[in-house]
């Protein structure tokens, strides 16, 4: 499958500014002190699936046995990433009811409703930073801001079509503006990636570009589906879910008009 022209646009920046091979392995997460984060145990399936439920974003480790190297790089990254909840099941039920079969380590998203598998079978070198790598770039969430990691994620979503807001973060108005964006997202959950793109980072200006958009047009909406590379855009005065709303609804209708022509058009044709 081709990759569109956004994703190619995207993909160009994860090596923007960055000294070579930067991109390949992010750093690993600092340090923290005191009593270090724990996962939580998940002793049955429905311990488990609750779990799972009540976080945007879940991480568990699945494990056979506890006796080996990956769990102890497990519990490091526990430690260190504070923003997501984690949790550790070795109860067999729960590990058939997931259909795991070897170590692993898995990711649930609510925006999409996916789970990413990071198996960790013997013969794989996988270390704390590389397990930390993997849930940075698939933590994707009902609002995920855009940097050179998560687009990997976003680009291999299985949702088609992405909405980007693009805003500036220091502005008075932004944790308003991004209450309102994130409201949106929950009426279009596993139709549309909610994107925010902050645009004082320098790199995002190329981002900016490709749609056409200048900072004095800002705050600002871009939806693109990525199969057929079809965009629209719109400057905001100021985001409200109803503006949000309609913007997405009105794309989806005139792809779907597009896509079905009435009777009256197709005579036309």
């Amino acid at each position: 499958m081709a990759i569109s022209a956004l994703w190619c646009l995207f993909f160009s920046l994860l090596t923007w500014g960055c000294p070579s091979g930067c991109a390949e392995e992010s750093p690993a997460p600092h340090d923290v002190t005191g009593d270090a984060k724990k996962p939580v145990l998940l002793r049955d399936i429905a311990a488990t699936t609750a779990f799972i439920s009540a976080a945007e974003v879940a991480v568990i480790g699945f494990f056979q046995e506890l006796e080996r190297p990956e769990v102890s790089n497990f519990h490091i990254v526990v430690g260190k990433i504070q923003e997501i909840p984690f949790g550790l099941s070795t109860n067999p039920e729960v590990l058939s009811h997931y259909n795991i079969t070897s170590n692993t380590i898995s990711i649930f998203r609510m925006v999409d409703h996916k789970r990413q598998d990071l198996e960790l079978t013997d013969g794989k070198k996988i270390d704390a930073t590389k397990m930390s790598r993997f849930i940075q770039i698939n933590e994707l969430r009902m609002v995920t801001e855009y940097n050179p990691v998560t687009a990997i994620g976003l680009f291999n979503s299985t949702v088609q079509t992405h909405l980007l807001l693009f805003t500036d973060k220091t502005s008075q108005e932004h944790t308003e503006r991004v209450r309102r964006y994130r409201e949106a997202a929950e009426l279009f959950r596993g139709k549309i990636l909610f994107v925010l793109v902050d645009s004082n980072v320098k790199g995002n200006e190329r981002v900016m570009s490709f749609f056409n958009l200048k900072k004095s047009q800002l705050p600002a909406l871009a939806i693109f589906h990525t199969p057929d590379e079809e965009q629209d855009v719109l400057p905001l005065g100021e985001v409200t879910v109803e503006h949000v709303q309609d913007f997405c609804n009105g794309f989806f209708e005139r792809k779907q008009r597009k896509e079905d022509p009435s009777p009256e058009e197709k005579t036309e044709l």
